[in-house]
């Protein structure tokens, strides 16, 4: 395999983990702010809530759904834009430093080498020769001194609309039992399934996006969206009760 075709293929694979954590955060949050709506309307018991109590989590659930996932894409659009103009700004400054002051730029290089356990002889022979190629130089800079990596291979729009899509499609899980039965209580119990199975898969995704143990995972995200739950459920029967 040529290098060409090793760099194109782990430049995919890069992606690919991007839009999975993209999925993970806002499926995370599309579920819990959803079936929040959900055990809210379940735990008020007050009069007439019986009767308008499945149009009422569909017309509520709905509404905030989509409302959140516009928020929550536009959200991600604007920090990644941000977070672009930053990164552009402060390599632009560093640039000059780097032409205009190299002997001190030069000093910040090799500190930074030997910090990483570079001998001091081939610190300094490393130090002369990146500061001679200012491009790769600004890089190594920009990572090790700022800790902020070239985010040019990063789409803000793709990525904003990465966060919508899995807010609603995951979001949208705890509603289905609204949509095919009546608003009874064991209707409520059947959100609860389905939001429980929308967790463990979320969690299968961060296991698979992260490399991390897949129980944790998985445990993690069902413990953050039944706390919420919990919260969402029991503001429900105070006020409601």
């Amino acid at each position: 395999m040529d290098w060409d075709t090793h760099r194109r293929e782990a430049h995919a694979l890069s992606r690919t983990q991007e839009f999975l954590k993209q999925i993970v955060y806002g499926g995370n949050d599309g579920i819990v702010t959803t079936f929040a709506i959900v055990a809210g309307f379940a735990g008020a018991q007050a009069d007439g809530v019986a009767q308008i109590g499945g149009i009422a989590v569909l017309v509520f659930g709905l509404a905030n759904l989509f409302a959140d996932a516009v928020s929550m894409g536009l959200g991600e659009f604007l920090s990644m834009r941000s977070q672009h103009d930053l990164y552009r700004n402060r390599r632009a400054s560093e640039m000059v430093e780097i032409t205009e002051n190299p002997a001190q730029e030069r000093s910040e290089l090799l500190h930074i080498l030997q910090q990483r356990g570079v001998p001091d002889a081939d610190a300094g022979t490393l130090a002369d020769l990146l500061i001679r190629h200012p491009q790769i130089t600004g890089d190594l800079m920009m990572s090790y001194e700022f800790g902020m990596l070239d985010p040019d291979e990063e789409n803000p729009a793709l990525s904003g609309f990465m966060t919508f899509l899995s807010f609603v499609i995951f979001g949208a899980v705890p509603l289905i039992p609204y949509f095919l039965f009546d608003p009874e209580p064991q209707t409520f119990w059947l959100s609860v399934g389905a939001t429980l199975f929308a967790l463990v898969a979320l969690g299968l995704l961060r296991w698979s996006a992260t490399g991390e143990r897949w129980a944790r995972a998985v445990s993690e995200t069902v413990l953050v969206g039944t706390v919420c739950a919990v919260v969402a459920y029991t503001v429900g029967v105070i006020v409601g009760g």
